[in-house]
């Protein structure tokens, strides 16, 4: 009898329903989780749960498990608590039971510290059931901001996430799409048609492409379901499991001694020449792998997860290929949660800095580019993990404070003999220094001569050493093992006020 009722309650919506999941080249919750998790780790709770629902004929369709299944299982043999919402079970509606269901296993995962993963497959609020569904989307919501800053939270959108149900991919710390088959939007094209006659299909409006590469909602997006669940397996390996556990060291047999002498002609002669980040930030890594988030929305950053010498580490660093690696409104957000996640669970920080400034226009002062750029300033300002950073070629003006400079309590701050650090460029300097003299020229040799370098910063101190760029690896790894144990206490405050 028990059997029977397992093998109900696995078949979700039936049969006829995983096919047309199937056909749509989508998997089913169960299947998902067979791939995420390790192999017979998943243990399932809440298996017969159903609504309660007597309205609009309700009653008369009841399913095991009420369109969610939740539980807890291992990857790559750390734990983690899971949700996958069930398409196939009134197409993955959120009701009053789903909800509470999925309440108790983000619970659990806070209780015992452990990340939570929600896969998000869903048609939205279930109108049958009313305010309560609401209800159960406010008690989800709830849930996501208490359990932020404590446990790692991941959200995969695997389908429909539209309405209410965007807020609690929002709420949490990761969120990865699939191409042509998973959207978010607040209201549908329907709606936007009627009220601004737009019109507008599914994936011009919330597809994976938009939330990766203009809003920024995404950090990746992956080909099907398939390719995604592999890829959060590699990206979990990354992650901590709690804000209480020491960083990650994860042993490498990768060199910290070796030289890499290419660096050493990495960055060009003219300075307004670009080059790419990536070359560095491989050539530091182990095994020169590099997890990069949200690398189609604000390319003059670069965000990511890598290794150095075994030691997790959260990179961040301007891209010259990219708007010259200005700062801009995208970029100082994009930068700025990365590092408030990575000060919240204890992940190192290397910070690789070649910035001009930020970037000029009226379209970035008139949408607050004073106040987004706070945001990653006072996101370095406030973080307590360890601090690197290396300037490679330009830290100007503002942008040199707000990246991770000294004065923001930067724990170790290097810099290659290529670097510049001044309020701004030589021409610029002069122009207003020296605006009604004739020899402008060798005034800005003599500018280049004196800020062109490290040497002037390193003299006050605002940089801890200048070092050869082939080095780069072994200096970084040398100072994160001198700051593991870094401890620093900030002054009490219930919470701070960040410039939203």
């Amino acid at each position: 009898m028990l059997e029977k009722l397992i093998s109900e309650a696995e078949k979700g919506g039936g049969n006829k329903r995983i096919d047309t999941q199937h056909a749509k080249g989508k998997l089913t919750a169960r299947e998902r989780l067979s791939v995420l998790l390790d192999l017979d780790s998943f243990i399932e709770y809440d298996k017969f749960v159903k609504h309660n629902v007597n309205d609009f004929g309700m009653e008369n369709i009841n399913f095991f498990g009420d369109g969610v299944v939740t539980g807890h299982g291992t990857i790559l043999g750390r734990k983690v608590f899971v949700y996958a919402q069930d398409f196939t079970v009134f197409g993955g509606s959120l009701g009053a039971a789903h909800a509470k269901k999925i309440c108790k296993v983000i619970d659990m995962a806070i209780n015992t510290k452990v990340p939570i993963i929600g896969l998000n497959d869903s048609g939205g609020a279930r109108i049958q059931e009313g305010v309560n569904a609401l209800a159960g989307y406010g008690e989800v919501f709830k849930r996501n901001v208490d359990a932020s800053g404590v446990i790692p939270q991941i959200s995969l959108i695997m389908g429909p996430c539209a309405g209410g149900a965007v807020y609690s991919p929002a709420l949490t710390d990761f969120t990865f799409m699939v191409k042509n088959s998973s959207y978010m939007f607040i209201t549908g094209p329907d709606v936007v048609k009627k009220v601004t006659h737009e019109d507008v299909d599914h994936e011009t409006l919330g597809g994976s492409k938009i939330h990766t590469s203009k809003t920024g909602v995404a950090d990746c997006a992956f080909n099907n379901d398939v390719e995604m669940l592999l890829k959060v397996r590699e990206f979990f390996n990354f992650l901590p499991l709690n804000n209480q556990e020491s960083p990650r060291f994860i042993p490498s047999n990768d060199p910290v001694e070796y030289h890499d002498e290419s660096l050493n002609t990495l960055i060009p002669v003219n300075p307004n020449t670009p080059y790419d980040m990536y070359e560095l930030i491989e050539k530091i890594c182990d095994e020169r792998k590099f997890f990069e988030l949200k690398s189609d929305f604000a390319r003059n950053i670069i965000i990511g997860f890598g290794k150095i010498g075994g030691y997790i580490v959260g990179i961040v660093a301007n891209q010259p290929m990219h708007l010259a690696g200005c700062l801009d409104i995208d970029s100082s957000r994009k930068a700025a949660r990365f590092v408030r996640f990575c000060d919240a669970f204890n992940i190192p920080l290397i910070t690789l800095i070649d910035v001009p400034g930020f970037l000029p226009g009226t379209h970035q002062e008139y949408n607050n580019v004073i106040q987004h750029g706070a945001k990653l300033l006072y996101a370095y300002a406030e973080a307590t993990i360890p601090k690197i950073s290396v300037i490679t070629r330009k830290a100007y003006g503002g942008a040199y404070i707000v990246m991770n400079s000294k004065n923001l309590n930067g724990d170790i701050n290097y810099a290659w003999p290529t670097a510049e650090i001044a309020v701004m460029g030589p021409e610029s300097a002069v122009e207003i220094i020296f605006r009604h003299k004739n020899d402008q020229q060798q005034l800005i040799k003599e500018y280049k001569e004196k800020f062109a370098n490290p040497l002037f910063a390193a003299s006050y101190g605002y940089i801890d050493d200048v070092i050869t760029p082939s080095k780069s690896r072994y200096f970084i790894y040398k100072a994160l093992e001198i700051l593991k144990n870094k401890q620093m206490v900030k002054p009490w405050k219930k919470h701070d006020n960040l410039p939203l």
